[in-house]
């Protein structure tokens, strides 16, 4: 699945799309970005409730091929702007970490 057929699932929104073409391998969900680093994979969909300028650059470490804020949660424009710059994909939705990997374990 590549993140624009995951954007056209139901409940999903783009942020931020630099490469709708990469390719989701996986899905790994965490908050702690230490943790994250060091376990989510290379084309992982990584799914947060973090919203500060430091999921940048653990995506980036990571090599995740979206990253997936979910309950809601919102960026600043700043943040916007950085991820467009550094070419990370980023995606909302209203749903929890949970019911969003249900969706992507079915469509995956």
């Amino acid at each position: 699945m590549t993140v624009n057929e995951l954007l056209k699932l139901e409940g999903f929104s783009p942020v931020v799309i630099t490469d709708g073409e990469a390719e989701v391998k996986g899905v790994y969900i965490g908050d702690l970005l230490s943790w994250v680093m060091g376990r989510a994979c290379e084309g992982d969909a990584w799914i947060t409730i973090m919203s500060n300028i430091n999921i940048l650059a653990v995506a980036t470490l990571s090599d995740v091929a979206c990253i997936i804020l979910a309950e809601g949660v919102e960026l600043s424009e700043d943040i916007k702007t950085a991820a467009k710059d550094k070419g990370i994909n980023i995606i909302c939705s209203e749903k929890s970490a949970y019911d969003i990997a249900v969706a992507l374990s079915k469509a995956l």
